[in-house]
């Protein structure tokens, strides 16, 4: 119970003092500063997220990091294990990464911000309309050099193992037409909502080899595209 205190003690006060960092990067980026954005934003992620794997103090085995391109769009298709995930992928992906957020989340002071400041795109899922303008902005990300998460599953599995993808749900990457690096998560189901206290367990996080989409039919796509990640994430995961 200590450690859940403390945890979500820090989250709460890191929140807060780094909110004033967050503005700068907000400025940045209105001022589109790109170049600076992406360095303050990267460098942003990774020290808060490094920093609360150590307050919890998990252990984190981390393979394929030679299998992220260093330059370039790139699409990371993952498993949603738990609220961590997005942690870990901060935390070791060497890369400025953003990634689609549910349209509620932008009503939670102080979350919001967060989200906006390392790139989260917000997307609303019942309004057609808004959800591909969402789509073709994160689109135009990438293939302008940036990177981008997508959970296929749709939600979290919390511990039950891959889920089937949504359909529709690699549409952005296909549409980007940039490589994407499939990536199986695991453990972090049990950092805290398996029984509601925060742990320090054992995580693992796979990046798998790189699948380009620009050479893939567009007929094969939708299906033997998302058939392939998922038995990739799949097979990491049983191993």
């Amino acid at each position: 119970m200590i450690k859940t205190i403390l945890a979500f003690g820090y989250v709460i006060l890191s929140m807060i003092l780094y909110f004033p960092l967050g503005l700068i990067g907000i400025v940045f980026r209105l001022l589109r500063f790109k170049k600076l954005t992406a360095r303050f934003v990267h460098w942003f992620g990774y020290t808060w997220s490094r920093s609360m794997i150590k307050v919890i103090g998990c252990t984190v085995t981390v393979t394929g990091v030679e299998n992220i391109p260093k330059e370039g769009g790139v699409c990371f298709v993952s498993n949603h294990d738990g609220y961590f995930d997005i942690i870990l992928l901060f935390a070791y992906s060497g890369r400025l990464i953003g990634f689609i957020a549910k349209k509620e989340l932008l009503f939670i002071p102080l979350l919001n911000c967060w989200i906006y400041m390392v790139g989260g795109l917000f997307i609303d899922r019942k309004n057609g309309r808004k959800a591909i303008r969402t789509i073709n902005k994160g689109v135009e990300r990438i293939k302008s050099g940036g990177s981008l998460v997508i959970f296929p599953e749709g939600h979290r599995s919390k511990g039950k193992g891959l889920q089937p993808f949504h359909p529709g749900s690699l549409k952005l990457a296909t549409m980007a037409e940039a490589p994407i690096v499939p990536v199986a998560i695991k453990g972090t189901y049990e950092v805290f909502e398996k029984d509601l206290r925060v742990k320090s367990t054992e995580l693992k996080l796979t990046f798998c080899e790189p699948i380009e989409t620009a050479g893939i039919p567009t007929a094969d796509r939708k299906l033997v595209l998302s058939d392939k990640i998922y038995s990739v994430i799949k097979e990491k995961l049983e191993t």
